[in-house]
């Protein structure tokens, strides 16, 4: 009975550490939230700034970038605070970026009204994806119309040259990316899992089936881009890249039950575990180990396997120990971007709800 005992307690500290892990976590996406708002938020034009260095910055505001990552991050709050509300705001600083023209409505990289900019496809995924995200789980119309917009914005991105994919930026026809893809995957298998309509699947594994082809390394990784017209790939590696691939065959394994895909995702999990993980550490792109974040949770939820969770929490620890300041953001410069702040805060918050 001794023993049965000491095991009892075992099991009781796990679990109180497990609770004061998840606490420790929401306490810092909440600590970001505030900071964010305080520091990074212009509240007179309902718009956000780039850095914490308004006089350096290229811009008054924001691009839309980190918005992408603020929307989704706003999302994770709603879900671990539920009935408060934080997408409002920073769908109202996201309308000041739309813009109608043709082909199809779309977002601009830029607050429009100040002077607009280019529109890239990934931009617009982003905000897709977050949207999908909070129609899954508000059961609001309005973010599944947004969605379907995006969706039908992004294809305009669509050829058959170098064999299928979406480019990265409208009117640039030099190259796709993962990026660009990898995104549109999800977006595509979101709507497919919220109507049901099958021209949605059949995109996503269209796009699907060209990623894999042209910018899979052997590895379970992913490459950056592959040049167009020379089909010349950039070998460089982004963790957001597996994350979104990582994720998509999660969905995928859902709708189709097929064994193949929960092995492609266990495949780029370890890939990009040991590509990535070293000492401890994620490369230095809070945003984009986000995105693997949400790849890793997918397949936790399946598998089980909480190794990818652990060193994503390992990472996060190091970060607040080592690279928070006084006010309460996150970064290694002492001008603290805004895209860094949503990467963490995303992290924190998912980890908070990771059991």
């Amino acid at each position: 009975s001794m023993l049965k005992y000491s095991g009892l307690m075992m099991l009781l500290c796990l679990h109180s550490s497990i609770f004061a892990q998840s606490s420790a976590n929401k306490t810092h996406a909440d600590t970001l939230w505030s900071a964010v708002t305080r520091n990074l938020y212009d509240a007179q034009n309902k718009l956000y700034y780039e850095t914490t260095n308004k006089e350096k910055n290229e811009n008054p505001h924001s691009y839309l970038w980190p918005l992408c990552g603020l929307i989704q991050a706003a999302n994770e709050m709603e879900a671990i605070h539920p009935g408060k509300q934080y997408m409002p705001t920073v769908i109202t600083a996201i309308n000041a970026y739309y813009d109608k023209k043709a082909p199809a409505p779309g977002y601009d990289s830029y607050v429009v009204k100040e002077k607009g900019g280019d529109r890239f496809y990934d931009d617009n995924q982003w905000i897709a994806i977050a949207y999908l995200d909070a129609y899954k789980r508000t059961k609001k119309k309005w973010y599944l119309e947004k969605a379907t917009e995006i969706y039908k914005f992004m294809m305009t991105g669509f050829d058959t040259v170098s064999g299928g994919g979406l480019y990265w930026k409208e009117g640039d026809k030099g190259g796709k990316n993962t990026c660009s893809n990898g995104p549109g995957v999800l977006v595509a298998l979101q709507l497919y899992d919220a109507t049901k309509q099958k021209s949605y699947l059949d995109t996503a594994l269209l796009l699907y089936n060209w990623v894999n082809k042209y910018l899979q390394a052997p590895e379970g990784f992913y490459y950056d881009m592959i040049h167009v017209p020379s089909l010349r790939i950039d070998s460089a590696t982004y963790t957001y890249n597996a994350g979104t691939m990582l994720e998509a065959n999660v969905k995928l394994y859902h709708i189709t039950k097929d064994k193949h895909y929960l092995e492609a995702a266990q495949h780029i999990a370890a890939g990009s575990y040991a590509h990535f993980f070293r000492q401890g550490r994620f490369p230095y792109s809070y945003w984009f180990n986000a995105v693997l974040l949400r790849g890793y949770e997918a397949l936790y939820a399946v598998d089980g396997n909480r190794q990818y969770i652990n060193a994503m929490q390992e990472d996060a620890d190091k970060v607040w120990a080592t690279e928070s300041d006084q006010s309460g953001l996150v970064g290694r410069k002492t001008d603290k971007d805004l895209l860094g702040q949503t990467g963490m805060m995303e992290i924190y918050a998912r980890l908070a709800r990771i059991k």
